[in-house]
Formats: C-alpha cells, structure tokens, sequence
C-alpha cells in the first residue's frame, strides 16, 4: 500500500505536468481554426399593417425604429415561447370580445405589449393587471378600485374596460396608431402635443421615446405571433396554456366572509378561491354586489352556501337607519371598511375625517 500522503502526490503532479509543458510548445489556433455559432439576422416584413393602418416603411427612421423592438422582441426567446403559450389561455376571449364591438383583432396585441399577458404584473407608475390600468383610468371606465376590490385583476373585467377605452380614444384622434399612442401616453397629453406641433399624424409627432417604441413593440408582437415558425418558434398543441375553466356568479354578501369558509364549504381550497378571483383583496369576500368565480361546477351552490355562512346580525353591526353603523367597542375605520364592504377613503370622505380616530357610539355614515 502507497503510504505518500495524498497532497504529496498532487505536488508531485503538478511539477511534473509544468516539466512536460517546458518540453512541448503549445501550438497556437489561427483565426481560421477558431469557430463560433454564427446567428443570421432576421429580416422584418416588406410591409406591415397594424389595425388596417399600414406603417410607412419606406421612411428610413420608422424602418429603423420597427427593426429595432423587432429585433429585440425576436430574439427575447423565452419570452416569445410564454407570449405564444399564454396566448392560448387569454386570446380567445379577448378576440371574441373585440369582433362583439366591431374592432381590429391586431388589438390584442395591446394587451402582450402591455403585461406580456401575466394578469397581476405591477408597473413601478401603479399601472396593474393585463391592460396596465392607472387607477383613475381605471375608474373612469368603469372599473372598481379600492381597498377591498380591484377589478383592474379582473381579466375579463379589465379587458372589456380596456376595449371601451381604446374605442373612445379611437373616436377621439381619428386613427389607430394614434389610440393606441394615447393609452400609453395619455389622452391629454397626446392632444397637447398635437396642438403644440400641428400635427396629426403618429409617424411626425416627436413624442417620448417610451411612447414611440410602444408602437412598433405592438407592430414588432404581431409579426412575430402571427408566423411564429418562420422565426424558429415551434411549439405543440399540448404546450399552449388553455383558458381557465370556472363559474362565474353574480353574489350579493351582506357581510364579510372569509374566503377560506367559503373554499371549504365548497370542497375545494383557499388558494384555488383566491387565484381564481385575483380581484379581491385580502382574505375576505367583502360585503356588496360584484362577481365571483369558483371551479367549474360549483356555481349553482354559491348563493345556498353563502346563505348559509353568513352570520345572524349582531349589535356590533347595528345601523340605526340606512346609511349608518354606529360604532361599537374595539371597532377601528379599518375594521369597519372591511365589514361593510366600503373603503377606507370613502368612509373619511364621507364622515369629514381626516385621522383614523373614532369613538364608542359614533354614528359613521355609509353612503352619501
């Protein structure tokens, strides 16, 4: 048996290996010995057409600024394989909603650039779900945002809010390019650079870099998805995410219930109740009118069950006419916010308060 301790050996190794390189000279790789992947570039279409408006390539600037986000969007892989996967899950109802409203199928393409189709992505601006609603856009169209529910989560809530949208702004600017200029932009301000420039036409406007590139990314989106294969994106019919199935069903709670009562007494969990209805939020379906989905075939036990869970009244929500809770011991506006169902601001709007101070036997006005 070797009884050489082992770090022995190694060092005996090593300066043998450097006597063997001494002796035989490394031979050096010429330039024409040396290979690499070689990636050709992918050519954008002579032609391209975006909601029946067809892009003026022939002007050198917006050739370049479409091969630029086509580009960058062509070769983002991952990313195209999950825009062609989610596709499938969220296209189908977005398309059928838009031929109900008589506008352009490339409208759907909207929704990938704005939040690649992920329903509860978040901008660092506040812009939230599918359609990247701000909130008071949001409200303006129609869409409920507060403490309690934000239906700006709400896929096709939010994308029937966003349809009407993109039709109004439409209605306002005369052109497609320049709707969709103003969803990124803002109505206002778009209209006050037209007036500033005297100019109505999306391809002159000298506008923010992020609202220029917005408009080819759509342009650059739709090329792609719609000939994936020519640009090296194959994928099998069983590798595209399918549309959820679920129930959706009109409630009216008259108190607030945990949803975690209310997974259970419908056999299924919290986490499917609560992914299924990104909308709300926190623990509690809130008290009010609104829909809810649950899973497919659950929908005709709802209103039993909800019946069935929600608790007797108690003096703790005592109203002494309607419009009113009269505040009981251990009760905070928060508290109240949840258990009513109406946020947090419109309880201070509506009762001129300015803290969160409250007191026993307050009368706390609920509706204007």
């Amino acid at each position: 048996m070797c009884t050489v301790p082992l770090l022995s050996r190694l060092t005996a190794f090593l300066l043998a290996f450097s006597f063997l390189m001494v002796l035989v000279p490394l031979r050096t790789l010429s330039a024409q010995e040396t290979s690499y992947p070689v990636f050709d570039d992918f050519p954008i279409p002579e032609s391209v057409v975006l909601c029946g408006e067809a892009m003026p390539l022939e002007n050198r600037q917006v050739w370049e600024m479409l091969d630029r986000e086509f580009t960058i969007a062509v070769w983002d892989r991952a990313q195209v394989f999950m825009w062609l996967k989610r596709a499938g899950r969220y296209f189908p109802y977005i398309e059928e909603k838009l031929a109900e409203a008589g506008l352009p199928e490339d409208l759907k393409y909207l929704a990938v650039a704005e939040s690649a189709l992920l329903i509860q992505v978040r901008s660092r601006r506040g812009a939230v779900g599918p359609w990247q609603f701000m909130a008071h856009t949001a409200r303006q169209n129609g869409l409920r945002k507060d403490s309690i529910l934000d239906e700006r989560f709400d896929f096709e809530q939010s994308t029937e809010a966003a349809i009407k949208y993109v039709k109004r702004l439409k209605g306002v600017f005369g052109t497609w390019t320049l709707a969709l200029a103003a969803y990124n932009y803002g109505r206002a301000r778009l209209k006050k650079e037209i007036r500033e420039q005297k100019v109505a036409d999306f391809y002159r406007l000298n506008l923010p870099l992020e609202t220029e590139r917005f408009i080819f990314r759509i342009a650059a989106i739709k090329t792609i998805m719609e000939d994936p294969e020519r640009y090296g994106y194959s994928l099998t019919r069983e590798r595209i995410y399918r549309p959820v199935e679920c129930d959706t069903v009109p409630v009216r709670v008259s108190t607030p219930l945990h949803m975690r009562d209310v997974a259970c007494a419908l056999d299924t969990d919290f986490k499917v109740l609560k992914e299924l209805n990104p909308h709300i939020s926190g623990y509690h379906l809130p008290a009010g009118r609104y829909t809810i989905k649950v899973p497919p075939g659950l929908g005709s036990r709802v209103a039993t069950l909800l019946g069935q869970l929600t608790p007797a009244p108690s003096s703790r929500m005592e109203r002494v006419s309607d419009g009113y809770y009269v505040v009981q011991p251990g009760d905070t506006l928060s508290h109240i916010a949840v258990r009513t169902g109406i946020s947090l601001a419109t309880l201070k709007s509506l009762n001129g308060i300015h803290g969160s101070l409250i007191t026993v036997g307050q009368k706390i006005r609920l509706s204007p």
